[in-house]
């Protein structure tokens, strides 16, 4: 078997596609929530300074339904169509925020915001394949989609900030509910949202967690994701640990600059060998890039570590959206990407809860270093866990 040399794709030809721009743009508009909510619902919340611990629990609650509802919209996305699925959750969604600004009803309100968030992120990538001409239009779509959430959590933060500065806290969470409907009931109008039609699918309760590999990627990607969520309380660590106020804001803003430049870099080219040895690498990559944190003695290398760091982060999440979309069972693929989400999302949970002491910082290699253990020898029922060729490397005999 030899590898076949191939073009890259390019950006621009991913988004010379009809309707990929306006697909990519709506649902990242639509995905904004995802960056604003949690700051939105602490500043609401928080009236006074003893309110912050109640108000970051109340985020927490956000983020918790969030992975709880995901997957269970996913599911309905795959049986009844993204057009109908999403506007509903849409709408939903707008009332549970509109609870939040209700003080006796906000944790209600926190739930149903959360629990029926719309799903935008998995079912992008659930269309990507139908969309895209080719394999490699595929590959470098996913890598522009992950490189592109990053956005989110550097716009989504600022934005909700920016909103409360110049109205208020409630503005803020109404301008998270209007714009997350905005941006969803955009991209329901467009054309691949009204021409998915229903795969057939197995009738299995399980579904994506059917398969071995898939289970066994969900695990990594939780532990994956611990590091992403532990660097907000290590960040305000350091910053008081080095005397730099800034830190606590500025090191996960420079993780998502970074995610994005790596992001861009790997999409960018077609790279040999199979995906799933991709996702091996990064993960040893995304666990080595944080050591050099754990020994800063000053701001400016720990920005520099925490860059470095970042550029591992939107490679990894595109090769595990990549395999995840191949994994996937017929008629699941919307479900599939979103229990990937959820798996992601807990992980960041557990990271953000456990990393609050001095001795947090361990979680950053950890994390990554466990997500490779889990794919290099976790327990797969299939087999050669997680074998798939590369979207970028042809093989023929």
């Amino acid at each position: 078997m030899t590898a076949l040399a191939t073009r890259p794709v390019t950006y621009r030809a991913v988004l010379r596609v009809p309707c990929a721009s306006r697909l990519l743009c709506s649902t990242l508009v639509g995905r904004l929530p995802s960056g604003m909510a949690p700051l939105a619902i602490v500043l609401v919340a928080a009236h006074r300074p003893g309110d912050a611990g109640t108000a970051g629990a109340l985020a927490a609650v956000y983020l918790l339904a969030n992975a709880a509802g995901g997957p269970l919209l996913g599911r309905l996305v795959d049986r009844l169509g993204p057009t109908r699925v999403l506007t509903a959750s849409a709408l939903t969604a707008c009332a549970g925020f509109t609870l939040i600004l209700v003080p006796d009803v906000r944790v209600l309100g926190a739930v149903v915001a959360g629990l029926v968030r719309p799903p935008l992120d998995a079912t992008t990538r659930s269309l990507w394949p139908s969309l895209m001409p080719g394999p490699e239009h595929e590959r470098a779509a996913y890598a522009l989609d992950a490189s592109a959430q990053e956005a989110v959590y550097i716009v989504g933060p600022l934005a909700a900030a920016g909103v409360t500065m110049a109205v208020s806290a409630q503005a803020a969470v109404v301008a998270t509910a209007a714009v997350g409907l905005a941006g969803t009931l955009w991209a329901v109008t467009l054309p691949p949202s009204r021409a998915w039609s229903r795969v057939p699918r197995r009738a299995d309760w399980l579904g994506p967690l059917r398969s071995g590999r898939l289970r066994q990627l969900y695990a990594a990607m939780a532990c994956a994701g611990v590091p992403m969520g532990a660097v907000v309380p290590v960040a305000v660590h350091l910053s008081a640990h080095l005397q730099a106020p800034a830190l606590a804001g500025v090191l996960p803003a420079v993780l998502s600059v970074g995610a994005v430049i790596g992001g861009l870099v790997y999409g960018a080219r077609a790279w040999p060998g199979r995906v799933s040895g991709h996702l091996l690498v990064l993960c040893a990559v995304w666990a080595a890039g944080w050591l050099p944190l754990l020994a800063v003695t000053s701001a400016g290398p720990a920005v520099a570590a925490c860059l470095a760091a970042g550029t591992a982060m939107a490679p990894l999440l595109s090769a595990a959206y990549v395999l995840t979309a191949r994994l996937a069972p017929a008629g699941t693929a919307t479900e599939a990407g979103a229990l990937l989400v959820a798996a992601l999302d807990v992980g960041c949970a557990v990271g953000t809860a456990a990393a609050g002491g001095p001795q947090g910082a361990l979680l950053l290699p950890l994390g990554g270093a466990a997500a490779f253990l889990v794919l290099f020898v976790g327990p797969s029922a299939d087999r050669s866990p997680l074998s798939l060729s590369c979207p970028g490397a042809r093989e023929a005999s």
